[in-house]
């Protein structure tokens, strides 16, 4: 994966999973929208980039080694409290996860493969929605 760009504009949304193809297929939906993605397969270099980087809005794996997604989103939280939080999962059954998650403050828990529609939806919770992803909603 290459690394992330220099200096993103703020409304830029951070995606941090380590499987590969699944992170570049969420950064291809993004970027199709209009809304810059800066992808991570790392969760560690993703937090030591938001320590430095004003960010709107984290999209992040529940399952990672090293660092679970719910470890990265109560780090994530210590960095910056005001970043939204969307968590995937591939886990059909992710038991207390999902609780957990929202209740560390999760916008959203989705499951892969993520559908274009309802992860859009999520974000226009949080973030004004570039003119084209009405062409994809």
């Amino acid at each position: 994966m290459s690394s992330p760009p220099r200096n993103p504009k703020k409304g830029s949304v951070c995606v941090v999973d380590d499987h590969v193809p699944s992170l570049k297929a969420l950064v291809r939906l993004l970027s199709a929208v209009g809304l810059q993605a800066v992808p991570f397969d790392n969760p560690r270099l993703f937090l030591e980039y938001v320590k430095d980087h004003s960010i709107s809005l984290a999209i992040i794996d529940l399952r990672m080694p090293d660092l679970s997604g719910l470890e990265v989103q109560r780090i994530l939280y210590d960095i910056d409290p005001k970043v939204p939080v969307i968590i995937i999962t591939g886990e059909r059954e992710p038991g207390i996860d999902r609780t957990i998650a929202l209740d560390q403050g999760a916008i959203a828990f989705l499951f892969k493969p993520v559908g274009a529609s309802a992860l859009l939806e999520a974000i226009h919770t949080v973030l004004p929605m570039p003119p084209a992803a009405e062409e994809i909603q």
